[in-house]
């Protein structure tokens, strides 16, 4: 099944990660220290727990990172929505949000969604960008892009940081 998945624009690329360029993008967001429930919560607004009961299609990717010591989720909102369109959610957990546009260092890998093997491929890309003098200037970001049943070789996960991109 294929969703929508936030346009971007790679602006640098190496054998290891890319350099994407992402617009503003729409979001429904949850902090959790349950990660079950806070994908229950965002599950339930795009299944119609909003204002309108819409129902909402799900888009790639679901992004994870910690913020200020909390672990927050979220899910993008269909490119058709705008803040004044978006349904309101009715579940005070959730939260929609504008994510501006920015600048991300990609590494993408596939396998389990295990911390494992995220902080593996993050710590290969926060390396990378060190040694290529990149500046770091957000929290790790895990990505998925796959239902759970995928087969493990075939998921696409990434993880990324919000970066300061000046031209190499």
């Amino acid at each position: 099944m294929a969703y929508e998945e936030s346009s971007f624009n790679i602006v640098h690329q190496t054998d290891v990660y890319e350099i994407r360029h992402y617009v503003d993008r729409l979001a429904v967001q949850a902090t959790y220290t349950n990660q079950n429930s806070s994908f229950r919560n965002l599950f339930n607004y795009i299944s119609g727990a909003n204002i309108d009961s819409e129902k909402i299609t799900m888009t790639t990717p679901v992004t994870q990172s910690e913020e200020s010591s909390e672990m927050v989720m979220q899910f993008y909102l269909p490119s058709k929505f705008t803040k004044k369109t978006a349904p309101v959610p009715t579940d005070s957990r959730v939260e929609l949000i504008t994510i501006e546009e920015g600048y991300y260092a990609v590494i993408k890998y596939s396998g389990r969604l295990t911390d494992k093997n995220f902080n593996k491929h993050k710590k290969i890309l926060k390396e990378n960008l060190i040694e290529d003098k990149i500046e770091i200037i957000g929290p790790a970001i895990k990505a998925t892009y796959n239902a759970p049943f995928t087969l493990p070789m075939l998921r696409r996960n990434e993880a990324m940081f919000h970066v300061d991109w000046k031209k190499l």
